[in-house]
């Protein structure tokens, strides 16, 4: 059975007829990615929004919002989910709240390929009493305000009675507790807060008569969430949330070096990255330095611990600022959080890895360039071997790439051999011993047809967490081999 959320997000029904309502409805041609403003409505991820206006309009449907790209609900997906006459209601929106809309287009219709066309159904726009205006109102707030990041988090353990102050909080209990919230005067017009009950449930009692969605408790069940907003006389509530753990992403915050000072310091591009419930969000280029110890803000210094030193790998962190969310960065040895130091790190949570830096010899940043998916290609190609010997045993060969972690090279060589059949073989030690030649393992440096000439190759190897992989090959011979980048997960998805 599908969850609450899944109900309200992908439609209530997959029926042609009628399908669940939207938050907004477009007036023009829009970018399907990112969170966005539509109609005068803020539209975060989670928000089902009819999109009818776009230039290719097959690409029309009803789609739900994400701060990545956004994908068509579930419920009109398919050839089957829709027929001429299907209709979707929008509840916000400044020229599209409160109307209906139905699907123009003759049948049969193909989704994602037949040109969708959309108009105001038969009627007039949906009629909004005042008694439920007010309520309407606070409850698209309170969506609203869920997507705001907030600004203080803290866990708590029991009964608690919300500040003035708490407005823009996020609050998780794990253990059974009230909320008692003051007077909705005190409080004031648009404050609002998230409950999450992660443990035993939660119940939201306000202030003496007063009422939230009307009555006068809200249980927050063990395993949901919900955000309370304020209308200065009475509270309303976004209705219940299951939580979810959320993805571990990063968007955007590409390194790259910093014009002027290339071997020292390094750029972070605007984005964010979230681990389970953490996130943190840079608005702007911010940089960091790697000649000095960390000290919070752009252009200061970013080691934890230690000095800079040659020949070194420097993972980075992104730092989220407890008091207010800001964005920072920290650099480490340590391939994993729990071994960064955080003694200069007092008032910040660590977040995510979202990148890397080796120096050189010199105590040199090496020169690099930041690719999608994480794919880092050096200035200047690394020639790590030269006229080296190999033969039929199998040994680890060092390269070029960070160290204490697994990542793919991206490796050319070079193969000679007094021997007319040999051939080079490059591996990843995880797949152990193996044997190069045609009729075992084979090879990717060619084989070498004249005694003594030069064969040639390429390949993307995983490198063991000592930055090694595995060389051999069916006859002695020599060996070249350039490092160009690598691959290093951290996890963006563009």
């Amino acid at each position: 059975m599908a969850s609450i959320q899944v109900d309200r997000i992908d439609g209530l029904s997959s029926a042609a007829a009628i399908k669940g309502p939207c938050r907004a409805a477009t007036t023009a041609n829009i970018s399907l990615y990112g969170e966005q403003t539509i109609d005068a409505v803020a539209v975060v991820t989670g928000n089902r929004v009819l999109v009818k206006n776009q230039a290719t309009a097959s690409e029309n449907g009803i789609y739900v919002a994400d701060t990545g790209q956004w994908r068509r609900s579930k419920d009109f997906s398919r050839t089957n989910d829709v027929v001429k006459g299907t209709q979707v209601a929008i509840t916000d929106g400044t020229a599209s709240g409160g109307f209906v809309y139905s699907l123009l287009t003759n049948n049969p219709i193909n989704v994602g390929a037949s040109s969708l066309s959309f108009g105001f159904a038969a009627g007039t726009q949906i009629a909004v009493d005042a008694a439920n205006a007010a309520e309407a109102s606070a409850i698209s707030a309170a969506a609203s305000a869920a997507s705001i990041l907030p600004l203080t988090y803290a866990t708590k353990t029991g009964d608690y009675t919300p500040l003035t102050t708490d407005n823009n909080a996020w609050h998780r209990y794990t253990a059974t507790a009230t909320v008692s919230l003051p007077a909705a005067a005190t409080l004031g017009v648009s404050w609002h807060y998230k409950v999450s009950a992660d443990g035993a449930d939660v119940t939201i009692d306000p202030n003496v008569v007063e009422l939230i969605n009307g009555t006068t408790t809200l249980v927050v069940p063990n395993g949901y969430s919900t955000t309370i907003v304020c209308t200065g006389t009475a509270f309303y509530s976004d209705g219940l949330i299951l939580n979810a753990v959320l993805g571990d992403f990063i968007v955007g915050l590409t390194l790259s070096n910093t014009v002027g000072n290339t071997t020292t310091h390094v750029d972070f591009a605007a984005g964010s990255a979230r681990t389970g419930s953490t996130f943190v969000s840079n608005p702007s280029l911010i940089t960091k330095r790697l000649n000095a110890a960390w000290t919070a803000g752009s252009g200061n210094g970013g080691l934890d611990t230690g000095a800079f030193t040659a020949n070194t790998t420097y993972f980075a962190y992104a730092l989220r600022k407890t008091t207010d969310g800001t964005f920072d960065v920290v650099f480490s040895t340590s391939a994993t959080i729990g071994g960064v130091t955080t003694t200069l790190l007092t008032g910040y949570t660590i977040v995510k890895c979202i990148g890397v830096v080796l120096t050189d010899g010199s105590t040199l940043i090496r020169q690099f360039n930041m690719n999608p998916r994480d794919d880092y290609t050096f200035v200047t190609p690394i020639r790590e071997v030269a006229n080296t010997t190999i033969n039929t045993t199998s040994a680890l060969l060092a390269i070029t790439v960070p160290n204490g972690v697994r990542v793919k090279a991206n490796l050319r060589f070079m193969f000679s051999s007094a021997s007319t059949t040999a051939s080079a073989l490059f591996s990843d030690p995880a797949q152990g011993t193996l044997v190069a030649g045609g009729n075992d393992s084979g090879g990717n440096a060619g084989t070498v047809q004249v005694a003594s000439g030069l064969a040639v190759g390429t390949d993307e190897i995983w490198t063991n967490t000592s930055k090694q992989i595995r060389r051999v090959s069916g006859a002695t011979g020599n060996m070249w081999v350039w490092t160009d980048g690598f691959i290093f997960p951290c996890g963006r998805n563009a």
